[in-house]
């Protein structure tokens, strides 16, 4: 539109100038006609302009949004952490935090005029308007006195409910609430964490009470070993800074809500290397209820020892590499496994028709979706073909209550050995499995030597000799 109007003034100008030549015109007509010419240019340019510049920002936006569109699928209110967001959240969060300090009895001696010695400190939070805090197991273990310091700077004796060592939790009640004190349970999240994901670590690490501590997600799954013979799946590892005193203390996302319980970090010197644990939230929901209205919760128990097919194993048993799942190294005698004729060297590639592709598969299903008296169809890898099998789930054995840590396998065999001495003076041969008698773990010792063979079975956690046979050998 402009050029056309350009064009136009120029032939103006052109004719005008040709009449020019023919005859005289005023100067002020001509200085009228070149300003109006150079106003018609600068008006063009303008448009030009005006044009282009929406056109540079149209081209852009698609890539914009492509870039942010993985941001609209995080839940509501989980955007950047800005320092409006964290402080709101900390402000909220830190009434339900408490730090708990835990003391054990010790005799008096002539230095020391208490009772009581200060055993440990760890946090812990609200988790109902009743009074229950939830903590960890390794937190309260033992306590013979529990104080509960709130943010607010009261303070409150509470009592063990009941503890759990196979997922590192614990429940303890505030006997008397600080007079006008309302008691504020945290919100637990429904919403599915991702690797990436913000997470909030509040607690009392070295003592220090109501610290805050910023990071990620670094990975979810794990399998970790937690205060027993078992291996706690799903476990959150994040980069938020843990210390002693972290344990029990809420991990929270940025809603404010609970994901996770603070358990333990991977250290050689017990201080923030930047790898931390916590139990989901998915397992406190199952457990902690459990606790608060029968004092234990029952784990569903398979009867197996095993471990995921990883490359070395797969050539060590020679397996075919494209097979994954979990490779059975014991059926545990008396077992769910065992009654349903499972079999070591069977490969577990299914349960209930979902695929198993690690140890983690399993136990995770196990734990999240099942209970002591259920049956699962288990798929098996065997010789070369598939097979299923219908096991009916048991519970899971509890270790020795007066024992922290069992008799090993190099005890058993030494403890099988004394009780065949007059028997067998030369063992040539020693054998030990586990196995199950009347619910509880056992070690199956098998001695032969001078043509004689001795089975021993010894409780697992006592070391106790439950039984002893003799049989001539081979």
């Amino acid at each position: 539109m402009c050029l056309k109007s350009l064009g136009t003034l120029f032939d103006f100008f052109m004719k005008e100038g040709i009449q020019m030549q023919s005859r005289t015109i005023s100067l002020r007509t001509f200085l009228i006609v070149v300003g109006l010419l150079v106003l018609v240019i600068l008006f063009g340019f303008s448009r030009l302009r005006i044009q282009i510049v929406p056109a540079t920002v149209d081209a852009a936006t698609p890539l914009l949004q492509e870039r942010a569109a993985p941001l609209a699928t995080l839940p509501q209110n989980s955007g950047l952490p800005t320092q409006e967001l964290l402080s709101g959240i900390y402000e909220v969060a830190v009434q339900s935090v408490v730090n708990i300090d835990v003391r054990q009895q010790s005799r008096n001696t002539w230095f020391q005029s208490s009772p009581y010695r200060e055993e440990g400190t760890g946090t812990g939070w609200v988790w109902d308007e009743e009074g229950h805090i939830v903590t960890n197991n390794h937190v309260v273990e033992g306590a013979q006195d529990i104080t509960v310091n709130f943010a607010n700077g009261m303070w409150a004796k509470a009592e063990l409910v009941a503890r759990d060592s196979h997922s590192d939790l614990a429940v303890i009640r505030v006997l008397d609430i600080p007079q006008g004190m309302i008691l504020r349970p945290l919100e637990r999240a429904t919403t599915s964490l991702r690797v990436g994901h913000y997470t909030l670590v509040l607690g009392s690490p070295f003592g220090l009470d109501n610290s805050m501590s910023l990071g990620i997600v670094s990975a979810l799954g794990r399998g970790v070993a937690v205060g027993s013979r078992y291996s706690l799946p799903e476990v959150i590892q994040t980069d938020a800074a843990m210390n002693p005193g972290n344990s029990g203390g809420p991990l929270l996302n940025l809603n404010g809500k609970v994901v996770g319980i603070n358990f333990a970090i991977r250290s050689s010197d017990r201080i923030n290397s930047g790898v931390g644990f916590a139990i989901p939230i998915s397992v406190a929901n199952r457990v902690i209820p459990a606790l608060i209205s029968d004092g234990v919760y029952n784990y569903p128990f398979l009867g197996i020892q095993g471990g995921s097919i990883t490359g070395p194993l797969a050539e060590q048993q020679r397996l075919d590499s494209h097979i994954l799942g979990v490779y059975v190294s014991q059926v545990l005698r008396g077992g769910p496994a065992a009654q349903a004729n499972l079999r070591a060297d069977d490969i577990i590639v299914s349960i209930d028709g979902l695929e198993v592709r690690n140890y983690e598969d399993l136990i995770s299903y196990l734990i999240a979706e099942k209970s002591p008296g259920d049956t699962v169809e288990i798929g098996v890898w065997r010789n070369g073909r598939n097979r299923t099998f219908a096991v009916e789930l048991t519970s899971r054995p509890d270790p020795a209550p007066n024992s922290r840590v069992g008799v090993t396998v190099g005890e058993a065999g030494e403890i099988a050995k004394e009780a065949v001495a007059d028997e067998i003076q030369d063992v040539r041969r020693t054998s030990v499995r586990n196995g199950l008698r009347d619910g509880n773990l056992v070690w199956i010792v098998t001695l032969e030597g001078e043509g004689k063979r001795a089975t021993v079975i010894i409780d697992a956690s006592s070391g106790e000799v439950l039984s002893e046979s003799l049989e001539s050998g081979r």
